[in-house]
């Protein structure tokens, strides 16, 4: 699978924000989020939207985290 679940997975882990609060935030089933953090399956671009906007009320550093990991180099030179 992509990019996406191996560094959600990292920020949830290093920012101490558990998959059910996200899945909260998120207004999904938890199963959701556990199958991009085990690369499972991937979240939609318009879902990696939503994650940020949620990961930002939870952890706003971890919402920062996860852009940075996850656009790092596409972004870097804007």
């Amino acid at each position: 699978m992509g990019k996406a679940g191996k560094v959600l997975r990292q920020v949830l882990e290093e920012y101490e924000v558990s998959q059910y609060s996200l899945a909260v935030a998120l207004n999904i089933e938890r199963n959701s989020v556990y199958r991009w953090v085990n690369e499972k399956s991937d979240p939609s671009g318009e879902t990696i939207i939503d994650l940020v906007r949620a990961l930002k009320t939870l952890q706003p550093e971890a919402a920062k985290a996860f852009v940075a990991r996850y656009l790092g180099e596409e972004i870097s030179d804007l």
